[in-house]
């Protein structure tokens, strides 16, 4: 056999590219069913949603006492109230159900037990130290988008979320071939002129690591019919070929030779330090990579063109610890007593990280799984205030995040549908969406902590959304409003409509759960109050606050409430009847300079997508004739 001799080399980047496009649809994902109780490391092929709200029902978070949050009134420490056991108060535990007429909790170590019942010196405001129904997850929501990778903690939400079978991409099996007349198994003694075999089982370990199921073959020696039956017994058996040694420009070197013959070459050597002998084939429709042996060498082709064609299979993203300094997004308060990990969410803003905080509860798992990282805050230290840089430990690659498109704002449905489409693009683009308000999430925007913000604030003077406002927070700006959905907003009320609600002048004799300060859908409520000539002191439930629509719903249907105000499309969610107030207008406000992000002009084609727009005919409650219109507002 003459020596394979390559004059010419190709840079990585471009023999990354040659191959990719030349393995086309041969090599794509396929989806399978999977238990959750079996699916760690595995990737998402769609997304998931909860089937059961948690909690199920309205909890204690703490031990101590159940108590009638209008019973507490008055106590002081100057003037301590006395409760009857049964009566006024009943003793629970953590994760005790609060049922009516009980709806707040005192810590046990401030109460007093007497002959005559228990001392309180506090009052307790409704709904201190309960985890109201869905706190954490709420029933329809979506848990994780595809192409997510499944964790420990992935585990334990979706299961926590009635979840118990997945659908994910399904592992490539990659056979792989050691070659070689001098090299020996390591359980061998060697002889002079022997090599130990080593490479083969660091590839198994490294295609287990990224999705692959490896399958690794006896050693075949050199001998060019050996090599070929060999190959192509791998090829009937997985889905993908790794051909360790071989690839070089021996006399002995038969890999290339034998690819030539049973399929096409499309790249044989690259420039690449060590590395070079690297062969980029395709037999019998499937990948076959010729890999050199030396073992730094064939780490690095692993690397470069291994993991490409696993991670078109398996959709997975390679990750690693790394830390970050990032802006604060909120004010961060912690107690002396103790070093806390707090959750946050990064994005890039410009030249800058920014993180804002998720929930900080040791019950609440999603946020763990909506998680980027931790930021720690020493024992020592109080807190920090927003505008603050901290040290954040990465969950999420650095990549990841700096193709995160920033999103605070004002919370619907159809952010989850969004980011699970931009979640399977090919660019591995995302969105990270947190929701504070419409009013807040302008606020964030305005400190530059935000690329886009969600809104749907009314201007009751004119009747208009959003442009007023945005006016105001940016008076020296241009700014950009992107169009974005007409939904309807309304009352969410039981099924069958029992207590017989027509509109919101019926709100002042049922018990009602609202939105935030500062949300849109709570400025509307304000308004369509004020219509009525509705004081907000008359509403019992008035400043129960929840901060999505489906954490509105689920209280309505778990019977917390009678009614609360959301969209059509939380009500559907939850099976729930729905009376409209009105239409609106939820748009997306930002600086002209994010419309050239990469991450946005997906944004866009993704809004006004047939695929986006069957999404929400499957939600109900929206209209879509003016999305992803761009207005510009002039100071």
């Amino acid at each position: 056999m003459k020596r394979n001799l390559y004059l010419t080399t190709r840079p990585v980047e471009e023999a990354q590219a040659i191959y990719m496009e030349a393995l086309g649809d041969d090599v794509s994902p396929k989806a399978e069913t999977v238990k959750v109780i079996d699916a760690l490391g595995r990737v998402t092929s769609e997304a998931v949603y909860a089937k059961y709200s948690s909690p199920l029902y309205n909890s204690a978070a703490m031990d101590g006492i159940a108590v009638i949050s209008s019973a507490t009134e008055g106590a002081s420490e100057a003037s301590p109230l006395t409760l009857k056991a049964g009566e006024d108060y009943v003793v629970i535990d953590t994760g005790d159900p609060i049922k009516k007429p009980f709806d707040a909790v005192i810590m046990a170590e401030d109460t007093q037990e007497t002959e005559g019942g228990m001392i309180i010196r506090a009052s307790a405001p409704a709904w201190q130290h309960v985890r109201p129904v869905g706190e954490d997850i709420v029933a329809g929501e979506m848990i994780l988008t595809r192409c997510h990778k499944i964790r420990p903690i992935d585990v334990g939400v979706l299961l926590s979320g009635g979840v118990t079978e997945i659908k994910v991409f399904a592992q490539p099996k990659v056979g792989i071939i050691p070659t070689g007349t001098e090299i020996v198994e390591p359980y061998e003694d060697p002889k002079e002129g022997d090599i130990i075999e080593s490479n083969s089982r660091m590839f198994e370990a490294m295609v287990s690591e990224h999705g692959g199921v490896p399958c690794r073959y006896d050693i075949i020696p050199d001998d060019y019919e050996s090599i070929k039956a060999g190959v192509l017994k791998a090829l009937d058996e997985n889905d993908m070929v790794i051909i360790n040694a071989g690839s070089s420009a021996g006399t002995e070197d038969y890999t290339v030779h034998v690819l030539r013959e049973i399929g096409e070459v499309f790249v044989h050597g690259v420039a690449m330090k060590p590395g070079k002998p690297v062969i980029l084939a395709k037999a019998c429709g499937k990948p076959v990579i010729g890999i050199p042996g030396y073992p730094v060498s064939a780490y690095l082709a692993v690397e470069n063109f291994v993991y490409p064609v696993l991670r078109r299979y398996t959709g997975l993203i390679d990750s690693s610890e790394k830390y970050i300094k990032a802006v604060l997004s909120r004010r961060l308060v912690s107690s002396l007593k103790h070093r806390e990990y707090v959750r946050v969410r990064v994005g890039r803003v410009d030249d800058r990280y920014v993180c804002a905080p998720l929930a900080r509860g040791a019950g609440a798992a999603m946020s763990m799984v909506r998680a980027d990282g931790f930021c720690v805050i020493p024992q020592e230290v109080e807190g920090y205030e927003a505008g603050e840089t901290v040290d954040v430990t990465l969950l999420s690659q650095a990549e990841e995040i700096n193709r995160t498109l920033v999103c605070t704002g004002s919370h619907d449905m159809l952010l989850d549908v969004i980011s699970d489409l931009m979640s399977g693009e090919s660019e591995g683009i995302r969105l990270s969406s947190t929701h504070i308000g419409s009013l807040g999430g302008l606020m964030a925007l305005q400190r530059g902590e935000a690329h886009i913000t969600p809104t749907h604030l009314l201007d009751e003077e004119n009747g208009e959304y959003n442009i007023s406002y945005i006016r105001s927070l940016f008076p020296d700006e241009e700014m950009v409003l992107v169009k974005g959905v007409g939904r309807v907003q309304g009352l969410m009320i039981a099924p069958g409509n029992p207590l017989g609600i027509k509109g919101v002048e019926d709100l002042t004799r049922v018990r009602f759960v609202n939105r935030q300060r500062g949300a849109g859908t709570r400025v509307l409520l304000d308004y369509k109050l004020k219509q009525a000539g509705i004081s907000p002191s008359d509403i019992d439930g008035y400043d129960a606050e929840a901060t999505t629509h489906l954490a509105v719903a689920a209280q309505v249907a778990g019977g917390e409430a009678d009614c609360g105000m959301g969209v059509y499309s939380a009500a559907h969610a939850m099976g729930l009847d729905f009376i409209p107030v009105g239409e609106e207008e939820y748009d997306f406000a930002m600086r002209p300079k994010t419309l050239e992000l990469p991450e946005m002009k997906c944004f866009l084609r993704l809004l006004k997508s047939d695929e986006f727009r069957a999404e929400l005919d499957r939600l109900g409650g929206y209209t879509t004739d003016k999305t992803g219109e761009i207005i510009r507002v002039l100071p």
